[in-house]
């Protein structure tokens, strides 16, 4: 995902204030890895932006920042039950319980799709077992990828979080017009200084 960049529409709404709004925008990922977003659009409810899409903008900055191995979905992290092969969306994918070795932030428990003939992950649900917020109650999402040039990419992320006062907090984001600059693609050993 490295030197990529992608068109982001951000849905949100908080149900029980009857409160919408929607940000258009322009992610880029750097060559090593940082998130920036730009020539963002919003309409609605200003406490809809302030409250749920600029805390998930930021948090997924802050959370890019920290990225290490101490969130990825390894063994490392995750104890793995396999479930079964079903087909979905006309390939058929192998599904895993997983379960995390520890209590920590950026951690789940859930389920991961794997494509069958790629081995490739195609969607990732749950929730959150840490959450990242004293206002947060629970954490559950979907994320669903798309497999191109060899690669997931991010097609699509549903969340839902049950916010102290003011009740569910619902956010849809879609992602489209993906690319990659390979020019600028920074290999493990340059990122590294060798």
């Amino acid at each position: 995902m490295q030197s990529s960049s992608m068109d982001v529409e951000i849905d949100a709404s908080l149900p029980k204030l009857q409160k919408h709004g929607k940000l258009h925008a322009l992610r880029h990922i750097s060559p090593l890895g940082l998130i920036k977003y730009e020539k963002a659009h919003f309409e609605g409810d200003g406490i809809v932006n302030k409250e749920i899409i600029s805390r998930y903008l930021n948090a997924e900055v802050e959370l890019q920042k920290q990225q290490s191995p101490s969130v990825a979905v390894t063994p490392d992290n995750y104890k793995f039950k396999y479930k079964g092969v079903v087909r979905a969306a006309g390939q058929d994918v192998h599904v895993f319980e997983v379960t995390p070795r520890q209590k920590r932030e950026g951690l789940f428990k859930g389920e991961i799709r794997i494509d069958a003939r790629t081995y490739l992950k195609v969607q990732e649900s749950g929730y959150l077992v840490k959450n990242p917020s004293i206002f947060l109650k629970k954490v559950a999402f979907v994320r669903k990828y798309e497999i191109r040039d060899g690669i997931s990419v991010p097609r699509q992320v549903q969340s839902v979080a049950d916010v102290r006062f003011v009740g569910k907090a619902e956010l849809t984001i879609d992602f489209s017009n993906f690319s990659i600059d390979a020019s600028k693609r920074v290999t493990a050993g340059e990122a590294d200084g060798q």
